[in-house]
């Protein structure tokens, strides 16, 4: 059309339209990118890869379903792989993605707030805990763990041979992704 211009070459003073201005108001949308150092922007392209198993630009539930398959968890429930997805706002593409994982990281308490719950059953100062203590605990105190859900913690921080958990490390990798050298 003679005399309209595109979105980016608006003047100053013209809003936005309605659905840029809800998005920008609410936050909710701004700039996920900017959430993220490179490397870790990086990181999280390449799981979004590995789970989209079709590679079609999207992780639906069959994406799920195969990522937990090869990951060796062979059965697991449509209801889980639903719930999974209607997490998600609509589609998920990587920006949805990268999204979705920058809202769970922004409830994330800083790392000294949870090695200082982990340090009131630590009285000793040894920078661990005895793994039955810390189970029976985590299952029967404040926001109680399943037995499933020890079973995974259990799996990713394995006690060490004296039944230790080594909660310093947990914590580390709770808030920073990756184990310490």
């Amino acid at each position: 059309m003679p005399g309209s211009r595109p979105p980016a070459f608006r003047s100053p003073g013209a809003q936005a339209p309605r659905r840029a201005r809800k998005r920008t108001e609410g936050g909710a949308s701004s700039n996920v990118f900017s959430m993220f150092d490179q490397s870790q922007i990086q990181e999280f392209k390449e799981a979004f890869t590995i789970m989209d198993q079709n590679r079609d630009g999207f992780i639906d539930k069959e994406d799920l379903r195969d990522t937990f398959a090869a990951l060796g968890r062979i059965n697991v429930k449509n209801e889980e792989l639903e719930a999974m997805v209607k997490e998600a706002p609509g589609p998920i593409n990587f920006t949805v993605f990268l999204t979705m994982f920058g809202e769970k990281l922004k409830g994330t308490d800083p790392e000294e707030t949870i090695l200082h719950a982990f340090k009131v059953f630590d009285t000793e100062g040894k920078g661990v805990i005895k793994a039955d203590f810390i189970k029976e605990k985590l299952m029967t105190q404040a926001d109680r763990f399943s037995e499933e859900e020890i079973k995974q913690m259990f799996a990713a921080f394995p006690p060490d041979v004296c039944g230790n958990l080594d909660y310093r490390n947990l914590c580390y990798v709770i808030t920073h992704g990756e184990e310490k050298d």
